[in-house]
């Protein structure tokens, strides 16, 4: 992916170098090897870290390393590149102006009004405060743990997030958890799949339409991007954790859906084609 030399956003909030506050009882040490355990399951481990009592701690997360400068560098300016190529599909495609997202950057642990964000819990994005979370650590995860590698995955991880804000902004994502609230866990679990197969999509319409404009594409990034989404579709997480697959239980769509629907998005460059909840055939 060809991505250095061109501007990055401002709409990036850095709180790599920030204090984080946790419960005294757990410790430093409790808490890392609480995040580790996180990362080698693949599991939420943010319930352990609350709640523990006994004062607060305050650990800096520490110095930033050149891997850590060059990964906020790349990530700025691919959510450059969403904001502008955003921009042009809202005025062209949507008849309205498209309001950016902010991205957290963090590492470890940071606070959301979604919750506690911490590497072990993944990018995801907060309707409440309009933001994305991540921990660039997620990119050395995605490569070491899930064979996902490459910086064409990294962005489209990017791209998914920022779709979600998308959605949010065209009222999907809104309405969307509304009747999730209101239906059986199966049933919104189905939605969420929609939901998440659509932010696919539009991440192939970004693909499409960014390389168009920046020319950012080499050999071989859409098969990055397409590994990558194979990689984390349910069925393939669900085998990889030993369990067999458990299609009532997939919040995020198959390998197979989730590569079928970013390739969509990339070879239609439409929104009006990521219609994931007006069709039977996900």
């Amino acid at each position: 992916m060809r991505w250095q030399g061109r501007r990055g956003s401002s709409n990036i909030e850095d709180r790599r170098r920030s204090p984080v506050r946790t419960g005294g009882s757990i410790g430093i040490v409790g808490m890392l090897l609480v995040l580790g355990l996180g990362y080698f399951f693949g599991i939420d481990v943010t319930p352990f870290l609350q709640g523990q009592g006994g004062g607060s701690t305050q650990i800096q997360t520490g110095e930033l390393t050149e891997a850590d400068k060059r990964a906020g560098e790349f990530v700025s300016v691919t959510l450059a590149d969403t904001e502008e190529i955003w921009a042009e599909i809202f005025r062209r495609q949507v008849g309205k102006p498209y309001n950016p997202a902010t991205l957290v950057l963090f590492k470890g642990i940071t606070q959301s009004p979604c919750g506690n964000a911490s590497g072990a819990t993944g990018p995801f994005y907060c309707p409440a405060d309009r933001k994305v979370y991540l921990d660039t650590n997620f990119f050395t995860t995605m490569q070491n743990r899930m064979g996902a590698g490459g910086d064409f995955a990294a962005a489209y991880v990017v791209a998914h997030e920022v779709a979600h804000h998308v959605q949010n902004e065209l009222g999907v994502l809104g309405q969307a958890n509304r009747i999730r609230g209101q239906v059986s866990q199966a049933e919104s679990n189905q939605i969420s799949v929609r939901v998440e197969l659509q932010a696919d999509c539009y991440s192939g319409v970004w693909a499409r339409l960014a390389d168009a404009k920046f020319d950012t594409l080499e050999r071989g990034d859409i098969a990055e991007a397409m590994n990558a989404a194979r990689q984390i579709g349910d069925d393939t997480l669900q085998r990889s954790a030993g369990r067999v697959p458990q299609p009532h239980t997939f919040t995020h769509g198959t390998s197979e859906q989730r590569q079928r629907w970013f390739a969509r998005g990339y070879e239609t460059a439409n929104v009006a084609e990521c219609d994931t909840f007006g069709t039977e055939r996900l």
